[in-house]
């Protein structure tokens, strides 16, 4: 799991607070931690970057799939040589037969970020795994969890599929469930678990849109027939540049006992390919076609932020108008 430092991360909770005591003190506060978000294969992580090198910064990653040794092609992780010499955080740091927690990223994305300041640079976090985000910059409180519960659930997930534990959750929790893949077995599950726990609706613990401490944040957009054809131009680039054989190490790994980075969009799919179930040509189409509504489900999440300042992904001047908005502060409410 990522490396466990709660004092710090109990220091970083109260960040806020320390801000105002620090101004009081005639102490300099932190700069706004800087936050690129936005949908899949817009150009976050470039950006993300440009960024880093123009403010000092070290980045930090907010990508769930990144967070796994060895997923690399599939998940479009930059390479060591693309990352402008930049360090980067919080990837490689899951086993692929681990499952990724929100609780503890908010953790470790907290401790990491108030590491980063303490060297005097500036948190850039970057990706589009929207929760991960939020649950590092927003005040969020985690709902509880209980291995007992959550292994009756996937029990009922495993006996009455994935189509019936959604229809429960719809009629349950109707907001939680417009927000959740219908396909997405391991969400829905959470959702059902913290329902019979806290007796609560799963969205009422979503996180409010109220920074723990000062951010600002950029997203990249796209129209989408350009980001449809970005889609189908990175899956088969994905496939040319080995992700089969990358799968072929994953599953010596143990990638198939990894609930999260066994059902990764594009690795499911080659899992399947190399299991005969599916040909290259369908695996493609399923990996793209299941990407696509991934990336509107992304545009849905962060659309609704009115926090966001936007910027065309494809602006001749996008890192001078992104470094205009870190300047003015950006929208913060």
């Amino acid at each position: 799991m990522f490396a466990k430092a709660r004092a710090v991360a109990d220091a970083a909770r109260c960040g806020s607070v320390g801000a105002r005591f620090a101004t009081l003190a005639g102490v300099s506060a932190p700069a706004p931690i800087v936050a690129v978000v936005g949908a899949t294969a817009t150009g976050k992580s470039d950006l993300g970057v440009a960024l880093a090198q123009a403010l000092r910064g070290e980045v930090v990653n907010a990508d769930a799939s990144q967070f796994y040794r060895g997923m690399d092609i599939g998940t479009a992780k930059l390479p060591i040589a693309q990352r402008g010499g930049v360090p980067h955080h919080l990837l490689d740091v899951l086993d692929v037969r681990d499952e990724a927690s929100v609780a503890a990223y908010q953790r470790d994305s907290r401790s990491v970020m108030q590491q980063i300041e303490s060297r005097g640079r500036r948190p850039v976090l970057v990706g589009g795994s929207g929760l991960y985000g939020r649950a590092a910059l927003d005040d969020l409180q985690i709902p509880p969890t209980e291995p007992q519960v959550r292994a009756a659930w996937e029990a009922a997930l495993a006996a009455r599929g994935v189509a019936e534990l959604y229809a429960e959750l719809a009629q349950r929790d109707p907001q939680a469930a417009a927000q959740i893949l219908p396909t997405n077995g391991r969400r829905i599950v959470r959702a059902l678990e913290v329902i019979q726990l806290t007796g609560r609706r799963f969205s009422a613990t979503m996180p409010r849109r109220q920074f723990l401490r000062p951010a600002v944040m950029i997203g990249l957009r796209i129209d989408r027939p350009t980001l449809h054809d970005r889609i189908e131009r990175r899956v088969a680039r994905m496939w040319a540049d080995g992700l089969l054989e990358e799968v072929r190490g994953l599953d010596t790994a143990g990638i198939r006992e990894g609930r999260t980075a066994s059902r990764a969009i594009g690795y499911a799919q080659a899992l399947a390919q190399l299991d005969g179930r599916l040909n290259q040509d369908e695996a493609q189409a399923e990996t793209a076609a299941l990407t696509r509504k991934f990336a509107k489900r992304q545009d849905s999440w962060f659309g609704a932020d009115p926090r966001i300042n936007w910027l065309p992904y494809d602006d001749p001047h996008l890192l001078q108008r992104a470094l205009d908005i870190v300047d003015s502060g950006g929208r913060t409410q």
